[in-house]
C-alpha cells in the first residue's frame, strides 16, 4: 500500500504495524550499537556509570517501542473484532479503506469537486422542500482530504486519528418556516424498528435566512443539525430521520444505512 505524502503510513496508521525503517527505530540501532562500542574493554567499576546510562537508555527506547505495539494490538482487534460491512456506515474502517477515502479526496481535488460531493444526502434537492445530509467517517476522511488538498496539503496522522477515534456522526437537515425564529428549539431523532434515537448535541439557527421564494411561502429556511453517538444506533439498520420544529410540524427522510458506504 502507497503512503501518502505526509510523513506517515495509512497502513500503519490502522494496523499500528511497527517499521524497523522508521526514524525512531532507525535511531535506537544506531544509538545502541554506538553505545555498546564505547563500553568494550572497560572495567566494571571505572564504568559504572555509563553502564547505568547504557542501559537506561535501552529500557526507556524499549518503552517506546512497547507502547508503539500496545497501540497496533489494540488497533488490530478493534478492527476484527467491530468491523462492519463495507455496504454499511463503517465505525472501524480499515486501512484499505482508510487508503481509498483519502485517495478519493485528492483525486476530487484533482477534477475541482467540492468536498461536499462526499456527504450523503436525504430529502428532495428542490430548493423549498426540506433535506439534508450526514457525514460518516470515511466520508469525513475524503472531505478533509479533499479540502487540504486544494490548499496543497495531505492530512497529518493526527488530522486522520481524530476522524478515526470520533465517537458521533453528523446528521445536518434544512427545514422551512414562515418567521424568522421558527427554527428555535428544533429537535432530530433517528428511529428505527420502533426504537427513538436521541442526539447527543443539537444545534439550529436562531434566525432563519429567507427562501428563495420569498416573500411567498415558505418564506425563510434554517439548518436543524444534530450529532448521534455511533454506540446507539444500528449503523445497519432502515432509518427514519425525523426533524420537529418548535413551531409545530415534522420533516422526516427515509434512508437506508445499509446501502451506506
Amino acid at each position: 500500500m502507497q503512503e501518502v505524502q505526509a510523513g506517515f503510513s495509512l497502513e500503519r496508521l490502522a494496523t499500528g504495524a511497527v517499521a524497523n525503517s522508521s526514524p525512531v527505530a532507525a535511531r535506537f540501532f544506531i544509538t545502541s550499537a554506538l553505545l555498546l562500542s564505547t563500553l568494550k574493554g572497560t572495567g566494571p567499576f571505572v564504568d559504572r556509570r555509563r553502564m547505568i546510562w547504557y542501559w537506561h537508555s535501552m529500557w526507556v527506547m524499549n518503552a517506546h517501542r512497547q507502547k508503539r505495539m500496545l497501540w497496533y494490538m489494540g488497533t488490530v482487534a478493534l478492527s476484527v473484532l467491530f468491523h462492519v460491512s463495507a455496504y454499511a456506515i463503517d465505525v472501524h474502517p480499515t486501512a484499505k479503506q482508510i487508503q481509498t477515502a483519502i485517495e478519493q479526496g485528492n483525486e476530487a481535488a484533482e477534477k475541482g469537486s467540492s468536498p461536499e460531493s462526499f456527504y450523503v444526502r436525504f430529502g428532495v434537492s428542490d430548493a423549498v422542500t426540506p433535506r439534508g445530509f450526514l457525514v460518516t467517517k470515511l466520508g469525513a476522511l475524503s472531505v478533509m482530504a479533499t479540502h487540504m488538498a486544494l490548499r496543497g496539503h495531505q492530512p497529518s496522522e493526527s488530522d486522520v486519528r481524530q476522524i478515526l477515534e470520533s465517537q458521533t456522526m453528523l446528521v445536518s437537515t434544512v427545514i422551512f418556516g414562515n418567521v424568522p425564529n421558527f427554527a428555535v428549539d428544533s429537535y432530530i431523532v433517528l428511529e428505527q424498528g420502533g426504537k427513538v434515537i436521541k442526539p447527543a448535541t443539537v444545534r439550529f439557527d436562531a434566525q432563519a435566512d429567507r427562501s428563495v421564494v420569498y416573500p411567498k411561502t415558505p418564506r425563510f429556511k434554517a439548518k436543524v443539525v444534530a450529532s448521534f453517538n455511533y454506540a446507539d444506533f444500528d449503523p445497519m439498520a432502515k432509518t427514519t430521520i425525523a426533524v420537529y420544529p418548535a413551531t409545530g410540524g415534522e420533516a422526516s427522510f427515509s434512508v437506508s444505512f445499509l446501502d451506506i458506504h
